[in-house]
């Protein structure tokens, strides 16, 4: 991008909170509003979890993302102003990212496939702890975890679900994804693992009719598997704007300063 002149066409997307509608309705009429088909970015207003429908809807179109924050965390998203939006965007850094690639096989046999731009989670459904056994690259690495579950975390979504259950931060050129458990019971001591971004991750459940388990690609849900691969999907690739000085790789580097 290397000028104002060059972006004259936006398609602004809101979220379903009030001020999200509001910003919505404003800025269309500030600066047009071309279709998302039509547009040569997309601006979504809204919060982190509006950014990720955003992104899932434009994961064959490719087309940059630009977010304003009219949600609550925010950590995807610009600041919101209505202001010199074409030169923003004109000057804003882009971040380019590829999403986790699920296939879960329920106890059924039936094959279910997602993407995951943040993470793929797994979670125990009863009272019971989930027993899992993880194989990295075709070799069994963990026989046997008691969990309430696992995730595997791309960079860009090491510091949301994958930062709450203790796991890593992970750069984004650090060419690595987070294996980390939820709640381990055994071995009690087990906090995760970093991978490469291309490993084979295959998890599979032990004890499936007694012990249900879901599989969980960002907002995508599958019940009662018997067994999960993740891999990272190199096909597929999105974009993400940021303002100049406030780029992804910037916000996760100062994540882990954070108090």
């Amino acid at each position: 991008m290397s000028g104002p002149a060059d972006i004259t066409r936006l398609a602004f997307v809101a979220s379903d909170r009030p001020e999200a509608i509001e910003a919505r309705e404003r800025l269309a009429r500030r600066y047009g509003d071309a279709s998302e088909d039509d547009a040569q970015v997309v601006v979504a207003l809204g919060g982190d979890g509006f950014m990720l429908e955003t992104l899932h809807r434009h994961l064959e179109t490719g087309r940059p993302i630009y977010g304003m924050n009219r949600g609550s965390v925010g950590f995807l998203m610009n600041d919101y102003a209505e202001d010199d939006l074409l030169a923003r965007i004109a000057a804003a850094e882009r971040a380019r990212i590829h999403p986790l690639r699920m296939t879960a096989t329920d106890v059924r046999g039936q094959v279910h496939r997602g993407l995951a731009i943040n993470e793929v989670s797994l979670l125990r459904q009863t009272r019971q702890s989930a027993k899992l056994r993880i194989s990295v690259d075709g070799k069994i690495r963990l026989p046997e975890l008691s969990c309430d579950g696992v995730l595997v975390a791309t960079p860009a979504g090491s510091t949301a679900y994958n930062l709450s259950a203790h796991g890593p931060i992970v750069p984004l050129d650090a060419r690595a994804l987070a294996l980390t458990p939820i709640s381990a019971f055994r071995p009690r001591r087990w906090r995760g693992a970093l991978l490469s971004h291309t490993a084979c991750v295959l998890v599979e459940v032990l004890e499936a009719d007694k012990r249900p388990v879901s599989a969980v690609a960002d907002n995508f849900e599958v019940r009662d598997v018997a067994r999960v691969e993740v891999a990272e999907d190199r096909d597929v690739g999105l974009t993400m704007l940021f303002d100049a000085g406030r780029s992804l790789e910037e916000r996760v580097l100062a994540e882990q300063f954070s108090a």
